[in-house]
């Protein structure tokens, strides 16, 4: 089969770039504090399972307005959807550090993480409808999952600086980052105003009185494109049981390390995010080297989901530090390498019109497995320990196995990489274009790498 190489076209670069430079910003800005929202919520007087109280009702805000903010991205626009994200999650984050000063329980903190749901709810469905359908219409040929892995690098490395960042901010009062995100925010809002333009896809207005039914119409198609589809149906209950783990996992893992090291330093839980980004850059790299040698998306799936599996249950068991950080990477790693690959397998089976619907309908289904593993998990930690929950926890993940093995058993043209050597063609492999095999896409104009290399 002969190599075709691609000329990425000015047009499509320029969509790159601002996917990539946007995820990059709002990432960074996100990542701030990661690395202490453990800390900082412990240090605002709640327990440890009030922690994961309010981080589930975040959960809660994610599935309960995945589906309404889905219209305004298939409705008004993606990038309206966008600036609205950035809007709320600035509010949210002051209204955070207000409530810490002021010592509000768990009750003002759970209402005000809802808020916080809501805001990233307008961005999950919203830019990668908009990367997608841009790439589509400026005639981009190259493969969705390395965009996706590559997207995920730049984002790794802005959570990485955003990570350590936060860390060293933390050490100096636990207030400071979310403060400079909240900034940053601002930022980001002018960024994407200026270069965030819906392209492939026509805003409608809708008059409030038509609101409630074209939400109904909207849950509708998330049900009849995304779980009434057999494949995605699989991949959506898998992610539930992994996400659910994760989600808990992630801000856990915050004091379990400390206390392993049997310290209270705020710069190490930034360190550690910090190596938590590099590995899921580790992660999103396997799937650029391995896209050109392996021939289907879920050969990659069932080895990352049990790798994640084996580690998170080695995380639970780990006496020491210097344990369970590697096996906490390994975690981590495995779901630099999922997330890109889903997110392509996604997009080759959902229609244009409901391609921002669908995703937020994955989203929600995700975050109901968040909600439940944070309950579930927070309240086994405080009751037995937080180790005896990473166990069960990774033992819980093991349910995605037999489901991604059965997403594997359908084959399809979802599950085929077009890549130098997998030695698979496919029309679904690019952006809906017709078929070809295809090398990596050419490196973006040094202008495009500078915007998206600075975060």
């Amino acid at each position: 089969m002969a190599v075709v190489a691609v000329t990425v076209p000015p047009e499509s670069r320029r969509v790159l770039a601002g996917y990539f430079t946007l995820a990059g910003l709002y990432t960074l800005s996100a990542a701030l504090i990661w690395g202490v929202n453990t800390l900082f919520l412990l240090d605002a007087g709640l327990s440890f399972f009030e922690v994961f109280v309010a981080n589930a009702a975040f959960s809660a805000g994610m599935v309960v307005f995945e589906v309404p903010t889905g219209v305004v991205a298939d409705t008004l626009g993606r990038r309206v959807s966008f600036l609205l994200s950035v809007s709320v999650l600035a509010i949210t984050t002051l209204l955070y550090v207000a409530l810490a000063q002021i010592g509000a329980g768990v009750v003002a903190f759970a209402f005000v993480s809802v808020g916080m749901g809501l805001g990233f709810t307008f961005y999950s469905g919203a830019t990668e409808a908009w990367l997608v359908d841009a790439l589509a219409v400026t005639g981009y040929r190259g493969i969705l999952d390395r965009v996706f892995a590559r997207g995920q690098q730049i984002t790794g490395g802005a959570m990485l600086v955003g990570a350590i960042g936060g860390g060293l901010l933390g050490q100096i009062d636990l207030a400071i980052p979310y403060l400079v995100r909240a900034v940053l925010l601002v930022a980001v809002f002018v960024v994407a105003f200026v270069v965030m333009h819906d392209l492939g896809f026509a805003p409608r207005r809708v008059a409030a009185a038509g609101l409630p039914g074209e939400i109904a119409r909207n849950a509708k198609a998330g049900v009849q494109f995304g779980w009434g589809q057999r494949p995605l149906r699989l991949l959506m209950l898998a992610s539930l049981v992994q996400v659910g783990f994760f989600t808990w996992g992630f801000y856990a893992s915050q004091p379990y390390l400390l206390e392993l090291l049997d310290s209270d330093a705020v710069w190490i839980a930034g360190l550690v995010a910090a190596g938590i980004a590099l590995s899921t850059i580790v992660g999103n790299q396997v799937v650029n080297i391995a896209s050109r040698h392996v021939g289907r998306r879920t050969t990659l799936l069932l080895g990352a989901a049990a790798l994640q599996t084996c580690a998170a249950v080695a995380l639970g068991f780990a006496g020491s530090f210097w344990v369970a950080l590697p096996a906490l990477l390994l975690v981590t790693a495995s779901i630099g390498v999922t997330s890109p690959v889903r997110s392509a397998y996604l997009h080759q089976v959902v229609p244009t019109e409901q391609r921002a619907t669908v995703v937020s309908f994955d989203s929600m289904v995700s975050n109901a497995g968040g909600f439940g593993g944070q309950v579930g998990l927070g309240a086994l930690g405080e009751a037995r320990s937080i180790g005896a929950a990473f166990v069960a926890g990774g033992f819980a993940t093991a349910a995605a196995l037999p489901l991604l093995a059965r997403l594997r058993s359908l084959g399809g043209a979802a599950d085929s990489i077009v890549g130098e050597q997998a030695g698979a063609e496919s029309a679904c492999a690019g952006v809906g274009l017709p078929a070809v095999a295809v090398v990596e896409p050419a490196p973006l104009e040094e202008p495009a790498l500078a915007a998206a290399a600075h975060v």
